[in-house]
């Protein structure tokens, strides 16, 4: 699943506001018990791993100029819930770029 979020931002300042907040993606996850990893294998793609109820989900999030793309690795089982977080993740990624 490909979520692009708009932003005009600089790549530089992108980067900075995803690092420093990367830690509240937990709290997007309903219940509020999600553990999340994050790690940068180059500096345009940060990696998510995101572990909650038992269950793993990976994706990253690929900084490009005029937008900042989530990719989810949603598996089959979770199709249905697609619409849900695609959502989910517009709304909270686009609080990730917020002025803080």
């Amino acid at each position: 699943m490909r979520v692009p979020i708009p932003h005009d931002l600089p790549k530089d300042e992108v980067r900075r506001r995803l690092s420093s907040r990367s830690h509240e993606i937990g709290n997007f996850i309903p219940g509020g018990m999600a553990q999340v990893t994050t790690d940068w294998p180059d500096e345009d793609t940060m990696n998510l791993g995101v572990r909650a109820m038992g269950q793993g989900i990976g994706g990253r999030v690929l900084i490009e100029e005029r937008q900042v793309v989530f990719e989810v690795d949603l598996p089959p089982a979770l199709a249905f819930v697609e619409p849900m977080v695609a959502g989910a993740i517009r709304q909270q990624g686009a609080k990730l770029l917020e002025h803080k």
